[in-house]
C-alpha cells in the first residue's frame, strides 16, 4: 500500500489577492482518495458563476501525449476525475483534432451519472461542442452518429456549415478564425454556463490567449516521456497569468491538481 502524506502549506498573508471561491482561501491538500463519487463531486464542483474548466494530463516531465495519444499517461484515479468532470458540466468543448485523434464516441454518461444530473436540475446529458474552423469532420464517427443529442459544432462564418444539416447545431463566430470569447457568450445564452474542455493543447493555447480560462485541473502522470511530445498548451506566447492551488490529491504515483484563476 503505497504511503500518502497531507501537506499543509501556509495560509495567505493578509495582503494576498482572494483564490477561488473564498477570499484568501489557504490551499488544501487532502491525504487520501475520496470514498465516493460524490466525494469527487465535492472537490471537483458545479460553481456558482460562469466557469471555463480545462482538464488536461501530463508526465512529469511535461509531456502530454505518448505515442500521439494522452491514454498513454493514463493511471490509477484519472478515469474517476475525467468522468466526474464530465458528470457536472454543462457542455463539454473539444477540438475538432483531438475528436479525431482520440476517436471521440457519443457523449453518453453512465445511469448513474444521469441519475445525478437528472436528480440535480440538470439535462440527463451535457452538451457535446467541437471546435472546428476547416469543418474537416468525419460525420460518421461515433461521437455523431451515436450521440443522444446533436452535437453543437463552433465554426467560423465563412465555413460550409450546410453539411451539418441534421446532424449537428452550429454556431458561427469569427470570419477567419474562430471567436472563442463569442462562442463562450452563445454557449452561455444556451444556458450552458458551466463548461470543460478536454483539449486539445492548439485550443488550450487560443483560449489562454483569450484570457477565457477559470480553472486548471491537471493530473500529472508518473512518467518520463523524453523528447518528442508536446506541451499541453500550443499557440502564440501571451502574458503569463497566475492561478491559485485549490488542492492536491494521490493516487498511487498519480497526481491531481486543481488551479483556480486569482478573483475568481
Amino acid at each position: 500500500m503505497p504511503r500518502r502524506f497531507l501537506v499543509r502549506l501556509p495560509a495567505p498573508s493578509g495582503r494576498a489577492e482572494a483564490a477561488g471561491d473564498r477570499t484568501a482561501r489557504p490551499m488544501t491538500a487532502f491525504p487520501a482518495w475520496p470514498s465516493s463519487a460524490e466525494g469527487l463531486v465535492e472537490l471537483y464542483p458545479r460553481t456558482p458563476s460562469p466557469a471555463l474548466r480545462v482538464n488536461f494530463i501530463a508526465s512529469v516531465d511535461g509531456a502530454a501525449t505518448v505515442d500521439g495519444l494522452s491514454g498513454g499517461l493514463h493511471g490509477p484515479g484519472d478515469k474517476e476525475i475525467f468522468d466526474s468532470l464530465r458528470m457536472v458540466c454543462d457542455a463539454l468543448v473539444v477540438a475538432a483534432g483531438t475528436v479525431r485523434a482520440e476517436n471521440y464516441d457519443g457523449l453518453r454518461l453512465s445511469p448513474a451519472a444521469r441519475a445525478w444530473r437528472v436528480a440535480h436540475g440538470l439535462p440527463e446529458f451535457p452538451l457535446m461542442v467541437i471546435v472546428s474552423r476547416s469543418l474537416d469532420l468525419d460525420l460518421d464517427q461515433l461521437v455523431f452518429s451515436d450521440a443522444p443529442i446533436p452535437p453543437i459544432v463552433v465554426t467560423t462564418t465563412r465555413a460550409p456549415a450546410t453539411r451539418l444539416d441534421g446532424v449537428a447545431d452550429v454556431i458561427a463566430v469569427g470570419d477567419d478564425q474562430v471567436d472563442l470569447a463569442a462562442a463562450v457568450r452563445a454557449l452561455h445564452d444556451r444556458g450552458a454556463t458551466q463548461l470543460l474542455c478536454e483539449g486539445g493543447p492548439h485550443l488550450l493555447g487560443a483560449l489562454i490567449e483569450a484570457d477565457l480560462i477559470t480553472e486548471l485541473c491537471l493530473t500529472v502522470s508518473p512518467l518520463l516521456a523524453g523528447g518528442g511530445p508536446g506541451r499541453i498548451s500550443a499557440g502564440a506566447a501571451t502574458e503569463p497569468r497566475r492561478l491559485s492551488l485549490r488542492h492536491v490529491l494521490t493516487l498511487d504515483d498519480m497526481l491531481f491538481l486543481r488551479y483556480t484563476r486569482q478573483g475568481s
